[in-house]
């Protein structure tokens, strides 16, 4: 079934998303400020505009595939929050109910808070009421992202109402691969900021570790390699996912720690290896104290007890 999609931003994500869905049979019309890029769709032989009008347009899915850049230890929402606003804008001039949906990489809870708010505020309508709103992050590489797109490993759908994520499901299952729903659409953007650090703390590991091993004249690859294969952190996906649970036992606090002392001898500081310590030990002092806390009630839930039943048996002896 055709349905009428828009794309709100068309950088590389943007187009890459489009063009999936263009060959996939849907009415996709993209939406960009830069008059440049909004020619070159269109030599490409796409609807390409620069603004977004839906006055006349039936129910359609919004992609908001808005650039947010980080500036320093945040992320630059400026140009997201802009191309928001403009979403809202059209939504006041039309009678259709549409769904937005939340596509660039965003903190959690962005899409119920400054998108929700925003589309308000300038469409004067009430989400779930006059529009939809729900989270679909993507997992596209820049180098791949049409062909990402067109063959996902995962894909993520959330939203508060059940029929925005079928409605996104009936459009995006057909690419293949596995798909989640969630019904908070922070659990979806979580997922996202998770998926690209847990990335990037993979490769800092190793890039660490080729520091120690050049200092001892070490050929890394063969040995990362084979620590891919033989580390239950590689191997079993549900390893170590569990939070609020630090690590223990006697081989991962002994190693840890032992290879800090290790490095220093050899001359290499680690950083990132400090850090798995100290967030460890950070972990395992909340457990303690949880623990603690927990016995020092149980405590005093024994003394209660006990002196109810005293008091009871005196009441009983008089």
């Amino acid at each position: 079934m055709k349905t009428r999609i828009f794309i709100v931003g068309s950088g590389v994500v943007g187009a890459a998303t489009g063009e999936g869905f263009l060959k996939a049979g849907h009415d996709v019309t993209f939406v960009d400020i830069s008059e440049v890029r909004v020619r070159e769709l269109r030599d490409r032989g796409w609807d390409a505009r620069t603004t977004i009008d839906l006055a006349d347009e039936p129910e359609s899915l919004i992609f908001l595939t808005l650039p947010t850049p980080n500036d320093g230890h945040r992320y630059d929402l400026s140009a997201f929050s802009a191309g928001t606003a403009s979403v809202g804008e059209a939504l006041a001039g039309s009678a259709a109910r549409h769904v937005v949906v939340v596509r660039s990489t965003v903190p959690p809870g962005t899409t119920e808070g400054l998108v929700k708010n925003t589309l308000e505020e300038h469409s004067g309508m009430k989400a779930d009421e006059g529009f939809g709103l729900a989270s679909n992050p993507e997992f596209l590489r820049a180098v791949s992202a049409a062909e990402d797109f067109a063959n996902p490993w995962m894909t993520i759908i959330a939203s508060r109402d059940p029929q925005n994520v079928e409605r996104l499901r009936a459009v995006l299952a057909p690419f293949g691969g596995e798909l989640r729903t969630f019904s908070n659409p922070a659990e979806a953007e979580f997922i996202k900021s998770a998926h690209n650090i847990y990335n990037a703390t993979k490769i800092s590991f190793w890039n660490e570790m080729w520091l120690v091993a050049q200092q001892l004249g070490l050929d890394l690859d063969p040995i990362a390699a084979t620590v891919a294969r033989s580390a239950e952190g590689s191997i079993n996906p549900e390893y170590g996912i569990r939070g609020g649970a630090p690590y223990g036992g006697v081989c991962l606090p002994k190693d840890t720690q032992g290879f800090l002392g290790f490095a220093d001898t050899v001359g290499v500081d680690m950083p990132l290896l400090s850090a798995v310590v100290e967030v460890n030990d950070r972990l395992a002092a909340i457990v303690d104290h949880e623990v603690e806390t927990a016995a020092h009630a149980d405590a005093g839930d024994l003394r209660e007890q006990s002196m109810a039943a005293t008091t009871t048996g005196q009441r009983e002896s008089a």
